[in-house]
């Protein structure tokens, strides 16, 4: 009986003798019976935060959202709070800004909804990981990585900061759509022409501190300060590239110039399955788009999953499906499972210190 060692040697003899058979093809022949890493960019924690976060069905929220996990072989995903989460309301066309925190009120909002988040996903059984090294497709169970969207509730603060990354935190979306200390974003007026002087100093610390930097919603100016100072890659988690103007949601699409500032850092982009898509077969084609403007290694998945706007992808179980549509576009198996969640890890096992 020819052995395991015996097939690959075997191979690998004919792999290296074909000129039709690339190193490339190989991989992807005796991985045919593995799926890669399947990791989300951004995502939520499976209960409406516009429906004011935390009511009683959110544990079932969740177990609803971790069986869908489960189901579409989800290896783990940022779990991101809501930075300013208290002061959004939800239209029909996107999110109204309806004030400002006052001193201290972003600050509890984080620690009473990293806390909500911390007991859910122990009531469901999801095991919480600071360490990327752990992403493995054959995990039991999907991992969660904590992030906040929005640096509101830092309050220019690097203490603030600190206490953060000990609560578990391992990833900040600098701003969301409420303009706060550290930068300018897509859909509000400049205040800072990009990146504040707090902005500048929590770049650093993050940087020290090994803590990924998200630039979701930020403005091109705050994308490319942040670009010229950080010593780690940074990511995007949830965007695609611009196309017609009214298109919606269209502010939060990002210039081919936007992207590459986040690939020449060495960093990911996560395509964003929104209502910017007209349909799930044009975000196949957006994701190819973006990989035609910053190349294989640098493009993720990205879903805002539970708070998305009109979704195209809207459940865990489809990722296989993603992945399949991928590859029927033209891209091989190892490129695809890139796409699915290995540039991902390969990104914040290089940022993240545990």
């Amino acid at each position: 009986m020819q052995t395991r060692k015996d097939f690959i040697r075997t191979a690998m003899t004919v792999a290296a003798a074909s000129p039709f058979f690339s190193m490339n093809s190989f991989a992807d022949y005796i991985g045919s019976n593995t799926e890669p890493v399947y990791f989300d960019l951004h995502s939520h924690p499976g209960w409406n935060f516009a429906k004011k976060n935390f009511g009683d069905n959110a544990d079932a929220g969740i177990s609803k959202l971790l069986t869908s996990m489960k189901e579409g072989h989800l290896t783990g995903a940022f779990f991101a709070i809501v930075a300013d989460a208290g002061l959004l309301k939800p239209t029909a066309t996107g999110i109204t800004v309806t004030g400002k925190y006052a001193t201290g009120e972003g600050w509890k909002s984080y620690k009473d909804q990293i806390t909500q988040l911390k007991s859910v996903l122990h009531a469901v059984g999801l095991p919480i990981s600071t360490n990327p090294k752990e992403l493995r497709p054959n995990n039991k169970e999907p991992l969660c990585f904590i992030a906040v969207e929005g640096g509101d509730f830092l309050e220019g603060s690097l203490e603030k900061l600190a206490e953060t990354y000990q609560d578990g935190v391992r990833s900040i979306q600098l701003v969301h759509y409420a303009p706060n200390e550290v930068g300018d974003l897509q859909t509000a007026d400049a205040n800072f022409n990009g990146l504040s002087p707090f902005g500048r100093e929590l770049i650093k610390k993050m940087n020290e501190l090994g803590m990924v930097i998200d630039l979701a919603h930020a403005s091109y100016q705050t994308t490319k300060d942040v670009a010229a100072i950080t010593k780690a890659p940074i990511i995007l988690s949830h965007s695609m590239l611009e196309m017609e103007a009214d298109r919606p949601i269209a502010k939060r699409a990002i210039s081919k110039e936007h992207a590459k500032l986040i690939a020449d850092t060495g960093g990911v982009i996560g395509a964003w399955p929104s209502g910017f898509n007209k349909s799930f077969e044009e975000y196949i084609d957006n994701i190819k788009r973006l990989v035609d403007v910053v190349g294989i290694d640098h493009v993720g998945i990205g879903t805002d999953m539970d708070a998305n706007f009109k979704p195209v992808l809207s459940k865990y179980s489809e990722f296989p499906k993603l992945n399949e549509a991928l590859q029927s576009k033209g891209f091989t198996k190892s490129e695809a499972g890139k796409i699915m969640g290995e540039n991902a890890k390969r990104v914040l096992s290089k940022i993240i210190k545990k």
